[in-house]
């Protein structure tokens, strides 16, 4: 079983989005940097890097609660006692069986995971909700011209922080797949529903089976002031 670090909440195992991904085991906790402890990384049986080691507390912590949830995640799908490393791309290493995603920020850390026979690719995001003067300024990076042209000014805070978070899942989600960085130009958000469902299309090739016209969908939810976000294929 995974010892927590002492700077990390117990784990919770759950679904807040509102759809279910047939076989995929999603675990959270919450934490706080101002608990970490030294040894905290020798508790939890997880590697530091050199680079970690010279880092805040608030990366520390990070990275420490991001990878006990994707570590209980597995144990809870399988039962294997793993934990991913970091690639030279600073992405998750995950077992070639598996696929999987991490997110963190704002003293809440989360990790998905699926056997690779049931999903090819899974990407989760989390954002805290931008105020609607953050939202205007950073719409023109995070937009395409056609989703500016669509924005309603209304809710520029909310549309603003899920377009962010859905292009992150989608990149989460065809990185590991495609091994092609993309931006968010090259991504456009084209429907959302209340009901926390998305429709997502890219525009621009990654490899001959993600051309620039295909569509993914997606699912987010909102809570306490956040937003997660979810894209799977």
């Amino acid at each position: 079983m995974t010892t927590l670090p002492l700077c990390c909440d117990p784990i919770q195992f759950h679904w807040p989005l509102p759809q279910a991904i047939p076989g995929a085991v999603l675990a959270s906790c919450g934490f706080d940097p101002a608990r970490l402890h030294g040894d905290d990384f020798a508790r939890a049986g997880i590697e530091q890097s050199d680079s970690l080691q010279r880092s805040v507390a608030k990366r520390q912590a990070e990275y420490l609660a991001g990878r006990v949830c994707a570590q209980a995640a597995l144990q809870r799908l399988d039962g294997r006692d793993y934990v991913p490393a970091s690639g030279a791309d600073r992405a998750p290493v995950w077992p070639h069986d598996i696929r999987g995603s991490i997110t963190h920020g704002q003293g809440w850390a989360a990790a998905v995971v699926a056997a690779r026979s049931a999903c090819r690719g899974i990407g989760l995001d989390q954002e805290r909700l931008l105020d609607d003067a953050r939202a205007e300024r950073l719409a023109g990076e995070i937009l395409t011209p056609a989703e500016l042209q669509r924005l309603d000014r209304s809710q520029i805070g909310l549309v603003v922080t899920l377009t962010f978070s859905l292009k992150e899942s989608l990149f989460k989600t065809l990185y590991p797949l495609t091994l092609q960085r993309f931006y968010f130009e090259h991504a456009e958000l084209l429907e959302w529903s209340s009901e926390g469902f998305a429709r997502l299309r890219l525009l621009t090739d990654l490899s001959s089976g993600w051309r620039a016209g295909c569509e993914v969908q997606g699912q987010f939810c909102l809570t306490d002031g956040h937003l997660l976000s979810l894209v799977s294929v």
